[in-house]
This record gives structure tokens, sequence and C-alpha cells, in this order.
């Protein structure tokens, strides 16, 4: 039996959890559950990082004991994730003794091999990264590039670790395995990191006369473990390690799930920490990018977090389960609205899957009584086509869901869904029942409802309660250990003919869009415009009405459309779509024009090529870079063309 492991953060508890803590959890989940489902022996570990400066000044804030603060807090993840379908095996959180026993354990360990030394050290330090950092580590306006606050200036002694010394060793391991990191952007990105230069040695310990809240050192009772040499053991904790039967079983199969802002402590940190223990490394580093709400990363401050239980409250946890992994690209950042979620869920779940389960249901019952119809002798679908078009939708999902393409396999399954619709409408089952052709009308529905059975197990890992809701109304129940996943991409007739099955389905009713409330009107305002309702109405003559799909041509000599060369393309440093592009249009300097084309092009692809340009648009700030204009492209299926002239012209040709 093969195994598989997967980890989320620990989370930290400095505040409660939001969109982001769901999606990660979510995703493991799932993961969790398709390797279940394919057989394997799983383990999915979560919890709660507990320690360091922050926690103890969010308790300070709530008018608490850190203890108790970082119980209630804690308690609202563990509540949060039955209630969100997350089937988490432990639950760890770092305050236990078992954690601090491990701690403490690997610390003596990596110590007593002299990788672990004293010195005075002058730094700057964040508090809000709980961690030195170095000038190369700050914005252009020296601050850190997270927290947009300077670094404080501390002196005083402090353990480090020889993180140094394993640069090497480190570098080698990620290129001879080219999937210890995925995806390969951010693979590069810590080999980039690696190249920089020498490594810094890791300071690992806050004196007690600054911070007590946290795990001594084994060695010197004087100073307790920075958060992130405490939080990263948890995943060995959690598995018993030296001698649990867990870690012998798991360890070496473990995948760790993170967010992008974590990269350098899990790629970093963690592995370097691993091989100074003696310990070997985990399977896999997988990375996601932000949920943003109108391109702006969630915040607190700007009051932008979306709570998870009021999504699930809304549209159903399962259709809120099918946006995150449906809408997401791993790996990359993805726009979060309400808008979308509703389109999701009229589009593929109502349209798609509920309408298909609805019809077929219905027909079934007015055409067979409510039974599977017996298909006869056939072992094959009653369509050829829709029979290899099935197998290649199942072995697609299979193989994209385990390489985290979760969008991807979502959409060849859908692919399925979709042509079951279209099959019903060819085959027509109710002129067949009119013609008398029973047979061949047992054939089909009997295909359909087969079909439909696969659908069901092979959606479960994302959409677990549809799933069983899906199976009841066939007939049958979800079993998971009598599901084989590769039996059931290649075979047919696993429905039994006979089985009653539900008079009818309404998995997902239609839902409308959210409607923004309008902001309510201040009470002057709200006097006057009573007051005006009062005065008697003016008639006037009616305005004539522009057609709204023309315009007058002094509107279309306002714009500026200028031909110019790109010169330079850079990806942008906080946008996963974006481009920074410069722009030759014969200007004294170039233009620069923050560009949406990244998921078209490679930056190479933009060099050298002639773009249209609107040059007299208004300056724009995107995510921290200014654009100067914007760069004309038409989208096509699968796509996007760039705008162009027909021929070579002057850098800076207007459009006319």
């Amino acid at each position: 039996m093969s195994r598989f492991s997967i980890t989320t953060p620990i989370y930290y508890v400095n505040a409660k959890p939001h969109l982001g803590h769901a999606y990660t959890t979510i995703v493991a989940d799932s993961l969790a559950r398709f390797h279940r489902l394919c057989g394997d022996e799983t383990f999915f570990l979560t919890g709660t990082d507990e320690h360091g400066d922050k926690i103890v000044q969010a308790a300070e804030k709530a008018g608490s004991t850190p203890q108790q603060y970082v119980d209630a807090v804690s308690a609202q993840f563990r509540d949060l994730w039955p209630a969100l379908g997350v089937t988490n095996d432990d639950f760890i959180r770092t305050t236990e003794p078992r954690h601090k026993a491990v701690v403490q354990a690997i610390l003596q360990k990596v110590y007593d091999a002299g990788d672990i030394y004293l010195k005075n050290y002058e730094g700057l330090y964040c508090y809000g990264c709980e961690q030195f950092l170095t000038e190369k580590d700050l914005d252009a306006q020296g601050c850190c590039p997270d927290h947009k606050v300077p670094p404080a200036k501390i002196s005083e002694a402090n353990y480090f670790f020889r993180m140094s010394k394993y640069q090497g060793w480190l570098k080698e391991h990620i290129l001879a395995n080219p999937d210890f990191i995925r995806p390969e952007r951010y693979r590069n990105e810590v080999l980039s990191m690696l190249d920089m230069g020498v490594l810094d040695d890791l300071c690992i310990s806050r004196p007690k006369t600054r911070l007590t809240w946290g795990i001594e050192l084994p060695f010197d009772p004087d100073y307790v473990t920075y958060v992130w040499f405490d939080a990263l053991i948890n995943y060995v904790t959690a598995m018993g390690w030296p001698d649990g039967a867990l870690f012998a079983r798991f360890w070496e199969h473990t995948d760790h799930l993170v967010a992008k802002d974590i990269l350098k402590p899990h790629a970093v940190f963690w592995p370097t920490m691993l091989k100074a223990a003696g310990l070997p490394v985990y399977r896999h580093l997988n990375v996601h990018g932000y949920w943003l709400i109108k391109d702006t990363k969630m915040s607190k401050s700007l009051g932008n977090v979306v709570e998870p239980l009021a999504m699930r409250d809304r549209y159903g946890l399962d259709a809120f389960r099918y946006f995150l992994l449906r809408e997401m690209r791993f790996g990359r950042d993805a726009s979060f609205s309400e808008e979308a979620l509703v389109g999701r869920l009229n589009a593929d779940l109502a349209n798609d899957l509920g309408n298909l389960f609805s019809r077929v249901l219905a027909m079934t019952h007015k055409y067979f009584g409510g039974q599977v119809p017996d298909p006869g002798a056939r072992t094959a679908p009653a369509d050829a086509d829709l029979g290899e078009l099935a197998r290649n939708a199942f072995a697609n999902y299979t193989t994209l869901f385990a390489r985290l393409e979760f969008g991807q396999a979502l959409e060849s399954l859908w692919e399925l869904v979709r042509a079951l619709n279209k099959y019903v409408d060819s085959a027509a089952p109710w002129a067949l029942f009119k013609q008398g052709r029973t047979d061949e009308l047992a054939a089909v529905l009997y295909t359909l409802l087969e079909m439909m059975r696969k659908v069901a197990l092979f959606v479960w890992p994302v959409m677990p309660g549809t799933a069983e809701a899906m199976t009841a109304q066939l007939g049958g129940a979800f079993d998971l250990a009598r599901v084989d996943l590769g039996a059931e991409a290649q075979g047919f007739g696993g429905l039994a003919p006979g089985t009653a099955l539900a008079a009818g389905s309404n998995l997902f009713p239609r839902v409308d869009p959210p409607r923004e409330e309008p902001a309510p009107q201040p009470a002057a305002e709200e006097k006057a415009k009573a007051k005006d309702k009062a005065k008697p109405e003016k008639k006037a003559a009616p305005a004539p009405q522009p057609d709204p799909g023309v315009i007058e041509f002094a509107d279309f000599q306002k714009l500026d459309l200028r031909v110019g060369t790109v010169l330079a393309a850079a990806p942008h440093p906080d946008a996963d779509r974006l481009f920074v592009v410069q722009v030759d249009l014969g200007e004294a300097a170039p233009r620069q024009v923050v560009a949406g084309l990244r998921e078209f092009f490679q930056a190479e692809d933009l060099v050298g090529r002639q773009v249209v340009v609107v040059a007299n648009l208004a300056p724009r700030a995107l995510r921290g870079q200014t654009s100067h204009g914007m760069i004309l492209a038409v989208r096509r299926d699968g796509g996007m063309e760039l705008l162009t002239a027909s021929g070579a012209v002057a850098a800076g040709a207007k459009v006319s």
C-alpha cells in the first residue's frame, strides 16, 4: 500500500481564521481525501503556532494572559475545520508538552553537534516578522517589505544556528530533486535566493529579559526558542519522533502545504534544520498564492477579510469548496468575489451538474418506474465516443489532481458532465420512448446513470457532501473502503439494474448575485432630499438619450493611441498576472506600463514587439508599481493577441 502525508502550516493564533486559512486547509483535506480514494494510507496534520512576541502583544491587547489567549483562538481554528468538512487526523498545538519535549531534544542534538553557538549581535529586528533582517531584506524606504515599518536596531547576545554550513547541500538537493519545491516558479525563487550570496546563520533564541513566552533552551535557561525553530518542528512532533510508528511510516512520504509568504522558512530554514539534526527531509513543499479582494491582499485594517463560515452559510459548503479549488490556479494569486462564486455555482453546479441529475432521474422515473434499467448484454457505454471521453476525463482528473492542478482537474471532469448533458439532447430519450425503442432507451439511460455514479465518486475529494448525496440519489451508499478509482476510470457496469432511484434531484438551486447595499445617507442629505420631494415637480421636456453603443468623434479624438516598441518586461514583484513593461514611445525616457499579460506571454516574448499604447491614460498605481498607460490586446479562446501595426513604424507613431 502506498502512503501519503499532508500538512498545513500551523496557523499563528494572533487573529481568528479567515479565507486564506480555509483555502489551505480545504486544499489539504481534498488531497487527503483524494489519496484515501486512491487506496493510499494517509495522514493529515494541522494545528496552531502559539509562541512569540506577537502573541504576547495580542494577549495584552485582549486583556488576558498568553495561555488564555492562545487557548481561545486555537479553539476557533479547531472548531472551524469540521464545519468546513475537514478530516484531519491530528491537531497539534506548540504549547503542548509533547511538542516542548521534541523541540528541546532537537535543539540539544544540534547544539551537541556544534551547529548552535552564542555571539553578541547587533541587528535590525522586525517585531512583525519576529526575526532579524539584513539591509538587503529591506525595501527602498528602509522598511520591512511585509510590514512597511523600519526595523528596530537591537544589540544583544543570542544563539545562532549554522545555517550557512548547509547552503551548498540544500542547493544540490533542490537541483537533484526538481519537484522538491513546486510549482517550479517557487523552486526557482529559492535557488535564486541561494545564489545571491552566502546564507546568513539563523538567530534561534530570544533572551528572557525581552521575551518569556516560548520554549526554554535546554542548554541555557536564560533564553527561549525563536518561534520558527519551535514551530517548524511540529511536523515531526505530531508523528512521534524519534520512535513513533507514524514517523517511521509517514515522514518520508510527507508533503507540506504553505502560502508563498512563508516560503523561506519552509524551503530554507526547515530542510537545513532537519539536515543538522540528522533527519531525512520531507518529500514535497507545495506553495500557493494569495487570495486577493479587488486586486488587494486581504487585511483586517482594510476591512476586506472574508469569513469562511459566512460563505458556507450563504452558498453552501460544497459550492464554497468547489469554487476555491476551481478558481485558483495553484501557485498563483486569485481574486475572490461573491459574484465569481455565484457565477461558478450557477454555471458549473446548477446548470451543468444539477441539471444533469434532475433531468436524468426524472426521465428514469417516467420511463422505467424509477429503477435502473437493464442495458442487456452491453458491457460498454451506448455511445463509444462518450465512453472514450469519459476514460480520458477520469485519467486526466487523476493525474492533474495528484499534481495539485485542481482547476484543470475539475475542468477535465466537467468536460464529461457537459458532454453527458449534450448526450441527453442528442440521444433524445423522449423520442426513443415514443417510437417504442425500449432497448435503446434502456441503454441510453443506463449509460447516463452509470457515468453519473462515477462522477459522484471522482468529485468526492472536493465536494464530499454532494458526492454522497448524488450516490444516495442513485440508490447507493458511499463506501470509501469499496472504491477502486483505477477500476472506475476504465470499467463500466458498476450500477446494478433494478436499483431504486430517488424521485428527483435539486442539488444546487440557482442563486441570485449579491447586491451591494446603498451607502447610508447622512441625515442632512436625507432632509434635503425630503424637502426636494415636497416641492412641486417642474415638467421638463425629456432630453434626447444617446445610444450607449456609439460615441461621438470628439470622444474618440480624446484618445492618444501610439505605437511603441517593448524594450524590457519583468514580472511584477507583487502580482502574479502582471508584467512591468518599458515601452519606447519616442519620448526622452521609456514609458512604464503595467500590463496583465503574464498569464499569456513570457517576458522574452514581449521584448522587441511593437504594441499599441493608450498614452494619455491617467497614471495608476497597481500593487505598488505605477502604470503610465495601457497596452491594447485582444482576447481569444485559449489566449491573447497583442494589437500592433501591420508593419514596422517609428516609435511614438500616433494611431489616427
